[in-house]
């Protein structure tokens, strides 16, 4: 019996430790506060991104600088290149996120004329450097 006891008492410390860890972690919950957009620095990250992807970088290189920024774009993803780029407006900030339009020249090896597209791209500069595009114009 001894030994059981304490064994079972041995895990009372963890079983207390882990609201405490979660708490300090910050898994209590979200603040768009904490993590509010910078604007400037969000169009400067989405040009930075853009800019790479015309000049024929993967998303994944982008991962490799510092600061790293996190990209995803379904065209860039999949091999297309980018031949021209205009961001259309200054972007709408909301809590985390910069919602801006861009506008497009998408080219497929396998088409003989490249596409315009209007696209809006997400970014976020808090906790980290992202650009996802939007899947709805």
């Amino acid at each position: 019996m001894r030994n059981r006891r304490a064994r079972c008492s041995g895990t009372r410390p963890a079983a207390w430790a882990l609201p405490l860890l979660l708490a300090a972690y910050g898994c209590g919950g979200y603040s768009p506060e904490a993590h509010r957009v910078d604007p400037v620095q969000a169009r400067t990250t989405l040009e930075t991104a853009l800019s790479n992807w015309q000049l024929g970088d993967s998303p994944d290189s982008l991962r490799q600088r510092e600061p790293q920024i996190v990209v995803q774009d379904i065209d860039w993803m999949a091999g297309r290149t980018l031949e021209e780029f205009e961001l259309l407006d200054e972007g709408e900030a909301v809590d985390a996120n910069l919602y801006c339009r861009v506008r497009l020249v998408v080219a497929d090896s396998g088409q003989s004329e490249a596409q315009e597209q209007m696209v809006t791209y997400i970014v976020t500069t808090s906790p980290s450097l992202t650009v996802f595009r939007s899947m709805t114009p």
